[in-house]
């Protein structure tokens, strides 16, 4: 067998590898639905009168109020009500980009994680935080994270950053 022709089967059987690799990634696709139906964060308010419990895709799940939020000036008790939400559903949507950095990110790349709390950072005005398992200790906003420059260059996933706004 010529050197021309072991070297285009090696090549197919590496092809062949690769596919079955793949083959099994996505066969993991249905255990990561599941988990993703699955997730849920529920976020009290520093002082206790909210609670907001939120799932999959950001849905709001639950809403309690305490006595003492009734208490409360409306205008503050809507502000408190929309932070807490605004952090259960940052939290469910860090859960489920966990998830698909588990599923795929080191086969593919992906970063998901790293990319949801970079955009939850510019939508929210805020620094980029860690998620809580990694925290050494709690995080201070101290000024909006800012934007990246534009790009001068037409290739815009060059960098696998496709989730990222620019």
């Amino acid at each position: 067998m010529s050197a021309q022709m072991e070297q285009l089967i090696a090549q197919f059987e590496n092809f062949q590898a690769k596919v079955r690799q793949a083959e099994a990634r996505f066969a993991e696709v249905g255990d990561m639905q599941e988990r993703i139906a699955q997730v849920e964060t529920s976020v009290t308010s520093p002082s206790g009168e909210v609670t907001v419990v939120a799932g999959a895709g950001g849905t709001v799940t639950d809403l309690r109020l305490s006595a003492g939020a009734m208490r409360l000036e409306a205008g503050h008790l809507s502000s408190v009500i929309m932070s807490t939400l605004q952090k259960a559903v940052a939290g469910a949507a860090q859960q489920q980009a966990g998830i698909v950095d588990d599923t795929f990110g080191e086969a593919f790349g992906l970063k998901t994680s790293e990319q949801v709390r970079e955009a939850q950072a510019e939508a929210f005005g805020t620094v980029e935080e860690e998620p809580a398992s990694q925290q050494q200790q709690p995080q201070q906003p101290s000024r909006p994270a800012r934007r990246p420059a534009p790009r001068d260059d037409d290739d815009y996933f060059d960098d696998g950053s496709f989730l990222r706004r620019s």
